[in-house]
């Protein structure tokens, strides 16, 4: 289970996320999505969890929690592992469903917490493949409560992004606030590399500097853009083209030597994961970035001559499953 996070006090305001392993589908179908409902519920009957808003993706969530009694890691605990247990059962499979720890994010909600509400809502559109036309259309997350155009469940609650919004009509407000798009602080905020898990003012940031862990932003873009990892992304090209990982790592002496199948999987790695050339280069044991583009090039050659379509359209089927009906 997740380590307890270190930023933990009476009445924190927390936005988490977790995604599945090895970028597993998390949530097959409406029954799965109704499963995990039921423990945030929970959470808020037990733990006296605030639930602000949430948004449940095919393989992974936003939640938007406030901990009155400074028990995040508790709350996570009982989400996480209940769901597992859940899903593990229905799905006859055993095993680590999540990717690991899952991330949290302090934040300052007399500043932020409107933003993110946002931020959260609007992941059905920004994500690589959008899902809906409409965002009150996507079913899974506290949207259409915030508008009116579905029940709110009891332990949603609402009232304090509506007072900090401040417009009379609070859904139609809340709707014509969405609908303009995020913030553009608040996506330079997520686009950033490692730092500190905190999103408020100078002030806030300052006073709670010594508590907070450091997050891999770099990791977490990768979760919020809906794209694996270089390490994912390997994977399943090893399995697609039948060969070895450590064998697709293994440089030649020369970058003229590279295989076919090395370099499609150096291809590959970089357009699914959006990793920067240095990082490929450096998984791939290459000696400098410009190999990449050398590898880069040949494939996207070979793809005009009718090569690798086959590859690449199993990879896609994978890589950009959506399900959410």
């Amino acid at each position: 289970m997740p380590r307890p996070t270190r930023i933990e006090y009476e009445g924190a305001f927390h936005h988490v996320m977790n995604r599945g392993r090895n970028r597993q589908i998390i949530f097959h179908d409406k029954s799965y999505y109704e499963a995990f409902l039921s423990t945030l519920k929970e959470s808020v009957e037990r733990y006296d969890a605030i639930i602000h808003a949430y948004c449940l993706m095919s393989n992974h969530y936003h939640l938007m929690i406030e901990t009155p009694k400074a028990n995040l890691s508790q709350i996570m605990q009982h989400i996480n592992g209940k769901y597992t247990q859940w899903h593990n059962r229905r799905s006859g499979k055993d095993g680590t469903l999540f990717r690991g720890r899952y991330k949290s994010i302090l934040v300052d909600a007399d500043n932020y917490l409107l933003q993110l509400t946002r931020y959260i809502h609007r992941n059905p559109l920004e994500v690589k493949r959008q899902m809906v036309a409409q965002l009150e259309d996507y079913p899974w997350s506290s949207y259409p409560a915030f508008i009116n155009k579905a029940k709110s469940p009891f332990w949603l609650y609402r009232d304090k992004t509506y007072q900090m919004l401040g417009h009379k009509k609070r859904y139609k407000g809340y709707q014509q606030y969405v609908e303009k798009g995020t913030d553009e602080d608040i996506k330079r905020f997520y686009n950033k590399g490692n730092i500190l898990g905190v999103l408020g003012s100078k002030e806030f940031r300052a006073e709670r500097k010594d508590e907070a862990d450091n997050v891999d932003l770099g990791e977490l873009r990768a979760m919020l853009q809906d794209r694996p990892s270089i390490q994912e992304a390997l994977t399943q090209v090893s399995k697609i083209i039948k060969e070895e990982e450590k064998e697709l790592r293994k440089p030649g002496k020369k970058r003229t030597e590279q295989s076919a199948s090395r370099a499609f999987a150096i291809y590959a790695c970089k357009f699914y994961s959006g990793a920067t050339y240095q990082s490929i280069a450096d998984y791939f044991n290459l000696t400098h970035a410009g190999s990449v583009c050398y590898s880069l090039a040949r494939i996207k050659k070979e793809i005009e001559q009718g090569l690798w379509h086959k590859e690449i359209k199993k990879i896609e089927k994978i890589f950009y499953i959506v399900k959410y009906t």
